[in-house]
C-alpha cells in the first residue's frame, strides 16, 4: 500500500513515497480506499520536527494527514452507522506513526466516517473534515448567542472561512481580518465587516466595536496581540495551544480538534451544511504522492487560498 511519509524530520524534501502493509477493518471499523488527502498546516509541523518528541514514541515512517475522502472497501462487524462497501465517504484522521491521511488505504473507527457531501468530488470533499470540525469546536467553545459579535483572524484560510460561514448561519455578527488581496474573498464568505489584517488588528476591531467583541476565534495565531479586541467577560479561543493570562474576566479556551474525533453527528451535520450551500469547499491545487513535497513547499510559502490536496 502506498503512502507519503518521512523517516527523518526536515524540509519538504524529506517526504517520500513509502510502502506500508495493508490493514483490514476489525469490529466497529471501516476500511477506506483513499482517493484524496488534504494538506494542512498541522502536517507541516508533523514533518518539520515540531512534534518530534511525541513522534519518537513510535518508529518511522511518520505519515501526516488529518483529512481523507474516498470509497468504503470493507466494513467490520458491528458497524451501525449505515455505511456500505462502495459508499463515497469523508473522515478526519488523528495521525499516529504511519496512521495518517497520506495513504492509499486507511482503517478508521466507523463513527469517524460519514457520507461525502452529494455532488462533490473526493478532491473537494476531503477539505471539509478537520477544518470544518475545528471551526465547529471553536464556535461551541465560544458559546455565543445570535446577535452577538464574533471576530475571526486568519479569515481567508480554510478554518477561518468555515468559522465565518457557520457563525453567520447561526445569527452572529462577524468582523474578520483580511489582506487587501483577500478582502473580496472574506466578504464573499459572509463577513459583515472586514478589517485589514496585521498585528494591530485588535485596534481595527475596536474601531467598529468600542467595547470589544463578544468572542474571538484566533485562526491567525496572533495570541496576546489580539486579546484587546475582546470585551470584558468575553470569550477567546485559539487553535495552537495558547491559553492566555487571566484578565478582564475573559474566558480562554484552546480548540484541540482531536477532541471531536469520532463525533459522527457533528461531521455529518457539516456534510449536510455543504449540501445546503452554507459551507463552501475550496481547493487550490492537486498533487500526486510523488509531488507531496511540492504541496508542503507551496503551503509553507503562504498565500494559499483553498486547500492543497494529494490524490491517490
Amino acid at each position: 500500500m502506498r503512502a507519503v511519509g518521512l523517516r527523518v524530520h526536515g524540509g519538504p524534501e524529506v517526504l517520500q513515497v513509502v510502502d506500508l502493509p495493508e490493514t483490514h477493518a476489525g469490529p466497529g471499523e471501516v476500511r477506506i480506499r483513499v482517493h484524496a488527502a488534504c494538506v494542512n498546516p498541522t502536517d507541516l509541523m508533523a514533518r518539520n520536527g515540531s512534534r518530534a518528541e511525541q513522534q519518537k514514541l513510535d518508529p518511522p515512517p511518520y505519515v501526516p494527514g488529518m483529512d481523507v475522502a474516498g470509497l468504503v472497501y470493507e466494513v467490520g462487524a458491528g458497524v451501525t452507522t449505515g455505511v456500505k462497501v462502495g459508499d463515497s465517504v469523508i473522515a478526519m484522521v488523528v495521525p499516529k506513526a504511519s496512521h495518517g491521511g497520506y495513504r492509499s488505504q486507511i482503517v478508521l473507527q466507523a463513527r469517524a466516517v460519514v457520507p461525502a457531501p452529494a455532488g462533490t468530488t473526493p478532491m473537494t470533499a476531503c477539505t471539509l473534515p478537520m477544518n470544518g470540525l475545528t471551526a465547529r469546536m471553536s464556535l461551541d467553545l465560544l458559546g455565543l448567542r445570535p446577535g452577538q459579535a464574533l471576530a475571526v483572524t486568519g479569515a481567508a484560510g480554510a478554518y477561518g472561512g468555515y468559522v465565518i460561514q457557520l457563525a453567520r448561519n447561526e445569527g452572529l455578527t462577524v468582523i474578520a481580518d483580511a489582506s487587501e488581496a483577500d478582502e473580496a474573498l472574506v466578504k464573499s464568505l459572509g463577513a459583515d465587516i472586514v478589517v485589514r489584517r496585521g498585528n494591530d488588528v485588535a485596534e481595527r476591531i475596536r474601531a467598529h466595536f468600542p467595547d470589544g467583541v463578544d468572542g474571538l476565534a484566533d485562526g491567525a495565531v496572533l495570541n496576546e496581540r489580539v486579546i484587546a479586541a475582546v470585551k470584558d467577560g468575553g470569550a477567546f479561543t485559539s487553535v495552537r495551544g495558547f491559553t492566555g493570562e487571566p484578565q478582564r474576566g475573559i474566558r480562554f479556551t484552546t480548540t484541540f480538534v482531536r477532541g471531536y474525533d469520532c463525533e459522527y453527528e457533528k461531521l455529518d451535520q457539516l456534510r449536510a451544511q455543504v449540501e445546503a450551500g452554507i459551507l463552501t469547499l475550496r481547493v487550490a491545487a492537486t498533487f500526486t504522492p510523488e509531488q507531496a513535497w511540492e504541496a508542503h513547499q507551496r503551503l509553507e510559502a503562504g498565500g494559499t487560498r483553498g486547500r492543497l490536496v494529494i490524490t491517490f
